[in-house]
């Protein structure tokens, strides 16, 4: 880890915790007027959905970060929304920031369940360095997921500690103990989300379509209640933490028609959804055997992700 790497890593592990858990505190607060917008025609609800929450917390994590230690501003940022002083920082950066402000809208907008978070993550065109994921309304207080170097760490809030202090006492997932699970969280498939989660469990692991997830799939698979995700065409705010948890817990996240692993030096512009995309499908999983299952099955789907 080179120098820059480890600056913008140390800032963002002192300024993140905050910010997220303000976030957190305004999205719930929001959840419960009905501030859905309109904005994206993918036609599918769960790329779709977008509310004022989205906008709101985007703007909040982009002045922190933009306030925060003055490396943050040497990198790239990269956000689901548009709005937010982006051009604080520098579009010709070696490190992205990157931020999904509400990750799993739809289930937020309508009221389904708690699988909703805030995201933040670093990383070069192929590299993770650093994730934090916090669930707002998973637990009594909240749930955080963080990951930076080897170290992967999830666990309930703490509203006694700050939140960086929460962070820090939160012992680290140890490898030797986490459960071993096969489920596998499927997303991007369109109409076909139910039938590719079948054919997972058809072939040994569990499948599981976004309306079937428990919960956000990001603490799922940094403890141990989730092995992986088959995702088409993922996209570049909140698919990378998946991939930097893998890696952290000995496994990879790779392009199923190749087997190679996932960088980010490719992406495409999905107008429908207004969001960068990875091209093709991506297998995830904390081990080579569930990775190998994913690619043998998925190897000769449909690479295109609107067939209409």
């Amino acid at each position: 880890m080179n120098s820059l790497v480890e600056d913008v890593v140390a800032a963002l592990k002192q300024v993140t915790p905050s910010l997220a858990r303000w976030s957190g505190a305004i999205a719930r607060q929001l959840r419960k007027y009905n501030v859905a917008l309109e904005g994206k025609s993918s036609g599918n609800a769960n790329t779709d959905a977008l509310t004022l929450a989205d906008l709101t917390v985007q703007e909040l994590l982009v002045a922190g970060l933009r306030d925060g230690d003055p490396v943050l501003r040497r990198c790239r940022i990269e956000a689901e929304e548009a709005n937010g002083d982006l051009a604080a920082f520098d579009p010709r950066g070696a490190l992205t920031i990157a931020l999904d402000p509400i990750d799993g809208t739809k289930q937020f907008r309508d009221r389904t369940g708690d699988g909703y978070a805030v995201m933040i993550h670093l990383r070069d065109d192929a590299q993770l360095y650093y994730s934090l994921v916090f669930a707002p309304e998973s637990g009594p207080s909240g749930t955080w997921t963080q990951v930076y170097g080897e170290t992967v760490k999830t666990g309930p809030d703490e509203t006694a500690l700050t939140a960086a202090e929460c962070l820090e006492r939160m012992a680290a997932v140890d490898k030797r103990t986490r459960p071993d699970s096969n489920k596998i969280y499927l997303i991007g498939f369109q109409k076909k989300d139910p039938l590719r989660a079948r054919m997972v469990t058809d072939a040994g692991l569990i499948g599981f379509a976004p309306d079937d997830m428990p919960g956000s799939i990001y603490p799922l698979l940094a403890s141990g209640e989730f092995g992986g995700s088959l995702i088409h065409s993922p996209n570049i705010y909140d698919y990378p933490v998946s991939l930097q948890i893998a890696r952290a817990l000995g496994g990879d996240s790779v392009w199923v028609h190749n087997g190679q692993p996932v960088h980010f030096r490719e992406t495409w512009l999905d107008d429908r959804a207004d969001m960068l995309r990875l091209p093709g499908i991506v297998a995830t999983a904390d081990s080579p055997e569930k990775l190998k299952i994913l690619v043998d099955l998925a190897r000769d789907w449909s690479p295109i992700r609107y067939e209409d």
